[in-house]
């Protein structure tokens, strides 16, 4: 029961703080909501007993790829006399392309069960690293290949932009 009281509490919290990213008007202060929904999905992880996934997502989520965006928008120096002027023509656009997200998120999830106590974990070894490991070294060794191949060939291509001589364009 306390386990329960505990997952809805972090669940509420992670709610309340991920609509604090999307309502904040202040691009910093939105980086930094984002960064205590990412403690907070990592709690929820070690509480599925998802150990490597809760390390992963503090290291390269909640440092790495939130480290990057505060560099990029303290280097952008946004303004507000810098900023452009909206349309309401975007602003009816954002609005009808959110609300059909709505609909097809509220679509769906309308046949779907929530079950209330039906998990229990049986084996404790469920989400450590060595049977991350066994799994990815077996049964999915194929798709972890050829990720790994995808990734290379991303680094690759952008080594090659990034060395691309710069024209000027008159």
């Amino acid at each position: 029961m306390s386990l329960q009281i505990i997952s809805i509490i972090l669940g509420s919290l992670t709610l309340a703080s991920a609509l604090m990213v999307v309502l904040s008007k202040h691009p910093i202060r939105s980086v930094i909501y984002l960064v205590v929904t990412f403690f907070f999905i990592t709690s929820m992880y070690i509480m599925m007993n998802a150990q490597f996934l809760a390390i992963v997502n503090m290291i390269v989520y909640a440092g790495a790829i939130m480290v990057l965006f505060l560099f990029v928008l303290m280097l952008l120096n946004l303004n507000k006399e810098m900023e452009p002027m909206n349309a309401k023509g975007a602003q009816i656009a954002a609005f009808i392309a959110g609300g059909s997200l709505f609909l097809v998120l509220i679509t769906a999830l309308k046949d779907t069960l929530i079950l209330g106590q039906t998990y229990r974990q049986q084996d404790n070894s469920i989400g450590l690293v060595k049977e991350l490991g066994n799994l990815l070294f077996t049964k999915y060794v194929v798709a972890f290949e050829l990720t790994s191949i995808l990734f290379i060939a991303a680094m690759v291509g952008a080594i090659l932009l990034a060395k691309r001589e710069k024209q000027i364009i008159e």
